[in-house]
């Protein structure tokens, strides 16, 4: 099966060399496009794309209202979110993490990159472009936002020790691979160790599941300059 993408864009130029970019792959195809985020709302609830490709700002609803409007409704559970904008500032990365995008990258990634992006956001993985780095993401998901916590920091109770310890390299930024080797462990067991993880946090990829493992105090943010 291809994978189903809506664009969420306000300039048509953009949405149009996207749309040919990506419909030239053959595990791929362009649903639908909007041009501001309620429409990339309205088109998610009727299309019910594997990806959006979120810009942030755009007129009226903006690219992260509507894409915490799409992951915060249930019938749009195996809909994930790329936001993909020219803005790659810190506070936009936080904010996208915090309301339910699964990766972020700059408008200026090669071809390659944004359709590889495409295709790891759709396995499940999450995705941070080499702006948005780790030291980054500890310091701004600890900072205070409203709303309710993912999670509580009972529900780490839920995980298994070899599960927190997955999770946490995890959150810390290594990737499948890298755990398993430091962990003595198959990349498989590794999977199935982020998929428990994922279920008993209720997390809906690893982009959240990262989130939670900051907020519940899994992980601790590093300090400046380390």
């Amino acid at each position: 099966m291809s994978i189903r993408v809506l664009l969420a864009d306000d300039q048509a130029l953009l949405r149009g060399t996207f749309r040919l970019l990506i419909d030239s792959c053959a595990d791929m195809e362009v649903v639908g496009e909007a041009a501001n985020g309620q429409e990339a709302v309205e088109l998610a609830r009727v299309h019910r794309p594997d990806i959006v490709l979120m810009d942030i700002r755009m007129p009226g609803t903006d690219g992260l209202a509507a894409t915490a409007e799409i992951c915060d409704d249930p019938k749009l559970a195996g809909t994930r979110v790329l936001v993909l904008t020219m803005f790659e500032t810190e506070e936009y990365v936080a904010k996208a993490l915090r309301v339910g995008a699964s990766g972020f990258l700059g408008k200026y990634v090669t071809t390659d990159t944004l359709l590889a992006g495409i295709r790891t956001i759709a396995s499940g993985e999450a995705l941070l472009s080499p702006g948005a780095t780790r030291a980054l993401i500890t310091r701004f998901l600890t900072a205070p936002a409203p709303g309710p916590l993912l999670a509580t920091p009972d529900r780490l109770d839920e995980l298994t020790p070899r599960e927190r310890q997955v999770t946490a390299l995890a959150a810390e930024g290594r990737s499948n691979d890298e755990i398993a080797e430091q962990l003595f462990l198959s990349v498989l067991t590794v999977r199935t160790h982020i998929q428990r993880a994922l279920t008993k946090l209720g997390a809906r990829d690893r982009a959240q599941l990262v989130v939670i493992a900051y907020q519940t105090g899994l992980v601790r943010p590093s300090p400046p300059g380390a």
